[in-house]
């Protein structure tokens, strides 16, 4: 399955630009022949939490009806990273998925916000997971902060994700922990990780992109550079079985001592 990571910089606090950065590079991929399209996190406003009101996608209608006017133009999915979101009163960090019909698939709200980038104090936490099938094949998907918790992604495969999709905007001072752990969890859940980060900088934070795709078995696929790029990667998904059949972890569980 051809997948496209995404890895974009992001115009801080200005929509109507980062907006038409998408589009273009969502319809090189597609040209490229991907199936699926991976963006990074907050990509609409970057982090500009202080002007939310302002700029948030209100409902998340904007970003919706781009990503299901291109997921039925061009044939693809569209993980679409997250995006800042006001829904009711509220501000969220939210991923909405599509499908290849144009159809809205999945909506997820970070649900572990981090606290260095004042996420704590603009934005609401999630609290449902992410789950959605592609092809037929059960996938999911988490946001940045949420690699720090493994319990958390360890849920989602459990529930039979085989793929997980990761967009970030992990800055370049932590980047070694970002790939550590992003290899860490597709080892240990025995899946996919294909994990989207961001490049350039805002006012507080520099970012230089280290995107990656991993396999089951850890194997790392590709890294990316630190600026904009459209990467296009074919995974072989009967990987998991193969690599799950080989060290049988799940079966192994003892979910009595855990608890």
């Amino acid at each position: 399955m051809k997948v496209a990571c995404v890895q974009l910089d992001i115009a801080f606090g200005n929509p109507k630009e980062n907006f038409q950065n998408v589009e273009e590079k969502v319809r090189q991929a597609a040209s490229f022949g991907a199936k699926i399209v991976v963006l990074p996190e907050m990509w609409n406003t970057g982090y500009d939490l202080t002007r939310l009101e302002e700029i948030a996608d209100v409902e998340g209608q904007v970003t919706k009806k781009l990503f299901t006017e291109l997921s039925k133009e061009l044939s693809i999915y569209i993980i679409g990273g997250s995006v800042s979101t006001k829904k009711g009163n509220k501000f969220y960090n939210t991923m909405y998925v599509t499908n290849d019909y144009g159809d809205i698939i999945a909506e997820y709200n970070k649900a572990h916000l981090f606290k260095l980038m004042d996420e704590h104090l603009y934005l609401e936490e999630g609290n449902e997971k992410n789950l959605f099938t592609v092809d037929g094949t059960e996938m999911s998907g988490i946001i940045c902060y949420d690699l720090r918790f493994p319990e958390w992604t360890r849920v989602h495969a459990l529930n039979g994700a085989k793929v997980m999709f990761i967009p970030a905007q992990w800055p370049a001072k932590r980047i070694d922990h970002w790939k550590i752990l992003l290899q860490a969890r597709a080892i240990e859940n025995q899946i996919f990780i294909v994990a989207v980060n961001r490049v350039g900088s805002d006012p507080n934070n520099f970012f230089n992109g280290n995107s990656m795709v991993i396999a089951p078995w850890g194997e790392i696929l590709w890294t990316g550079g630190n600026e904009e790029a459209v990467q296009i990667l074919d995974i072989n998904l009967t990987e998991v079985e193969e690599v799950r059949n080989r060290i049988p972890v799940f079966l192994d569980r003892r979910e009595v001592l855990y608890n």
